[in-house]
């Protein structure tokens, strides 16, 4: 693991425990220069690299010291990305169920997903470091589309990498990030999903660092990513912590489930209650990518996380409905909660996803990206027994909505019939 000296940390100061002694760390709080949670994460990047990334811890850390750039961080997620995204309570579902779902609304967020969140943050970080230009790797399209859009608003190029698998089940997504000015360049190599975007996205970032910012999508990747995108996404369970308890009383949800790939979206709302309450804490990752249930310890794309592999410690490939849960690991964060106990980690197929993605949207009105719909899947599966026990409370992050899906699943649907 290769890690650049110098770099000044930041200072948190963790919380007290009531009854005196000495501060406990937050279980999700700065991970240091190492960028390890726990044995999980690292900087595993060639030394051509180091630097960028050095560059990019530096600038994130004393951006995220001042005030200032907080302030005009939410202000843009405010204006212009429509936060606070509203909490909304599933009468229908939770009746037929016999639990109370509520819906965090990240559908409702301007490009239609949580995406946004952490792509305006990145996209002030690079503009702070001079940079002209952003890159991104996309699976489902959501971040691409994010990425372009923060790209159009900062008058920056753009350039996305996307599996060429991922570009056809997601042909609308392109249209959209080429419409919003940014070059789609399909990716041809290995399974041509998610795994090898981002492997041409590093590959470019080493070859043009000097003028580009590589905007990564999730809670992956080389340190400091997997913490920076977290806490631009920690706005997610800030205001879904506080909106819950005031929609209950001041009680906290029993358990909060969100689906995950990276994990992005499922750091993002774990945040802001893994420290703050005792809810359970469950995220759904596909059955043919389940990394924390079936992978074993590896590294990939810059990080030392839970991979899908096999003995002699190759990468298999991931399947899934969804083009975003398509990739055979997980963010090195989630690594730890799991062996933590902190969160739960478990697994949706595709026949099960594809009756949820019908359910909301028959029950609430709502079409759910296929990603968002694994957490639905589970907990209409968990609903009632000693999981979610009847008369349970569940908040369920709705990463995005599913537009960029319908074409797909009518296509399936049909097949079926």
């Amino acid at each position: 693991m290769t890690t650049e000296p110098g770099v000044t940390t930041g200072v948190t100061t963790p919380p007290t425990p009531a009854g005196g002694g000495p501060p406990v760390p937050p279980m999700m709080g700065d991970p240091g220069p190492s960028g390890l949670f726990g044995g999980f994460g690292g900087r595993f990047v060639p030394e051509s690299l180091v630097p960028a990334c050095a560059e990019v811890e530096v600038a994130f850390r004393s951006a995220w010291a001042e005030p200032a750039f907080h302030d005009e961080f939410r202000s843009i997620l405010h204006h212009y990305g429509g936060r606070p995204t509203p909490v909304t309570e599933c009468a229908r579902l939770s009746q037929k169920l016999g639990v109370r779902v509520l819906l965090k609304r990240e559908d409702l967020a301007h490009t239609g997903s949580h995406k946004i969140n952490n792509v305006i943050g990145q996209a002030l970080l690079a503009r702070r470091m001079g940079k002209k230009r952003l890159i991104a790797e996309t699976g489902a399209g959501q971040h691409g589309v994010a990425t372009a859009t923060a790209a159009a608003l900062f008058g920056m190029e753009c350039v996305v990498y996307m599996g060429e698998v991922d570009t056809e089940r997601q042909e609308l997504n392109v249209f959209r990030m080429e419409l919003l000015g940014a070059e789609v360049r399909p990716v041809s190599s290995g399974s041509r999903t998610l795994k090898d975007a981002v492997n041409e996205a590093l590959r470019e970032w080493v070859a043009s660092v000097g003028e580009t910012h590589y905007c990564l999508g999730s809670v992956m990747g080389p340190h400091p990513y997997p913490w920076m995108v977290r806490e631009f996404q920690r706005i997610i369970g800030d205001e879904a912590r506080e909106q819950c308890r005031e929609l209950l009383d001041g009680a906290d949800p029993d358990v909060v489930v969100a689906c995950a790939g990276g994990g992005s979206n499922a750091a993002g709302i774990f945040a802001g209650f893994a420290d703050a309450t005792r809810s359970a804490l469950v995220a759904v990752e596909a059955a043919g990518g389940a990394a924390v249930s079936t992978g074993i310890p590896g590294v990939l794309h810059g990080m030392h996380s839970a991979l899908i592999q096999d003995e002699a410690g190759q990468i298999l490939e991931a399947s899934s409905i969804s083009a975003g849960l398509d990739y055979p690991g997980i963010g090195p964060e989630h690594a730890h909660l799991a062996e933590l106990g902190r969160a739960r980690y478990v697994a949706a197929g595709d026949e099960e996803v594809l009756d949820a993605f019908q359910l909301l949207a028959r029950t609430e009105g709502i079409i759910p990206a296929l990603e968002s719909a694994h957490a639905i899947a589970w907990v209409v599966a968990a609903a009632g027994g000693a999981e979610i026990p009847s008369g349970s409370t569940v908040l369920v992050n709705l990463s995005g909505r599913g537009d960029k899906d319908v074409a797909q699943v009518r296509d399936i649907l049909r097949g079926r019939a």
